[in-house]
């Protein structure tokens, strides 16, 4: 008899874990730039600049493994991100990020569902442990993550101001943690890493 088994829910932020943060301030124009002068190496602020969210780049290796976890029959995976407050443009930004770079190609108006692999699967929130889920994919420890219920997979180089070990430096190392789970196949794991050229990670 097969375990009817309920999937696994999986929440994954967004900046600095699936968007790579930096690319969108190196894009900004000078003009807009200037605004946010860099004082001891940070731009306070920075992520109030209207816009800022659709100029990124995608975090390396960040779109095959989010598809990769969103293919697997034992997880349920949502983005679970928090656009600044005081930028109107950020919350609608994220959006279209994700339906940019998680489009499928496929046109189904009967299911809408198979033209973006996360489809509304976007929650934007500045309290990510009101969320209950089994894990929460995050590389920092703001906006409720600290207080997140389920396995923060802190995700990202060590860093001893954002009390992160270094356990998950890469989405490589996430992915095969699913893997010992039981939750994610080798087979897609073992393809990920040929892919990105990781096999000696």
């Amino acid at each position: 008899m097969i375990e009817n088994r309920e999937k696994e829910i999986v929440y994954i932020d967004m900046d600095n874990v699936v968007v790579d943060f930096v690319t969108g301030i190196e894009k900004l124009p000078s003009e807009l730039l200037a605004q946010f002068p860099e004082i001891d190496g940070k731009r306070k602020g920075i992520d109030d600049a209207p816009g800022i969210f659709s100029l990124m780049d995608p975090y390396p290796d960040s779109i095959d493994a989010v598809i990769a976890l969103t293919q697997s029959t034992k997880l349920d995976v949502y983005l679970l991100s928090t656009a600044p407050w005081n930028n109107p443009s950020a919350w609608s930004d994220k959006l279209k990020w994700v339906h940019d770079k998680f489009d499928t190609g496929i046109r189904d108006e009967k299911h809408p569902e198979r033209e973006n692999h996360l489809y509304k699967r976007l929650i934007l929130s500045h309290n990510k442990h009101r969320n209950a889920g089994a894990y929460l994919i995050d590389d920092r420890l703001a906006n409720g993550a600290r207080d997140f219920k389920g396995k923060h997979i802190h995700f990202g180089e060590a860093d001893p101001l954002e009390l992160r070990d270094g356990e998950f430096p890469t989405w490589l190392s996430v992915l095969q943690f699913f893997c010992t789970k039981g939750l994610l196949e080798a087979t897609v794991v073992e393809e990920f890493a040929r892919k990105h050229k990781k096999l000696g990670e």
